[in-house]
């Protein structure tokens, strides 16, 4: 496994974990049917609302995940990484 690969899921797999845990207490609250975009409603299909929340959900956290490793890299790995 390289050290690419070995970050992306450091980063991947914890976001996925963190975009689950936050699926389930946002949608313990809100229902789908009630999510609306504007004036008008977001979709008549639930599981819609689900996906594309988990997704979103999933971005925010990886990106949080992915600064964390980005800022936890030392000096030598900044100026080894450099062509």
């Amino acid at each position: 496994m390289t050290l690419l690969s070995r970050r992306c899921m450091c980063v991947l797999w914890p976001s996925f974990l963190a975009a689950a845990l936050l699926e389930m207490a946002v949608f313990a609250f809100v229902s789908p049917a009630d999510v609306s975009w504007g004036e008008e409603q977001f979709g008549p299909n639930p599981v819609a609302v689900y996906t594309i929340a988990f997704f979103v959900f999933w971005l925010i956290s990886a990106v949080s995940s992915a600064l964390t490793v980005a800022l936890s890299l030392g000096r030598e790995e900044l100026n080894h990484a450099r062509p």
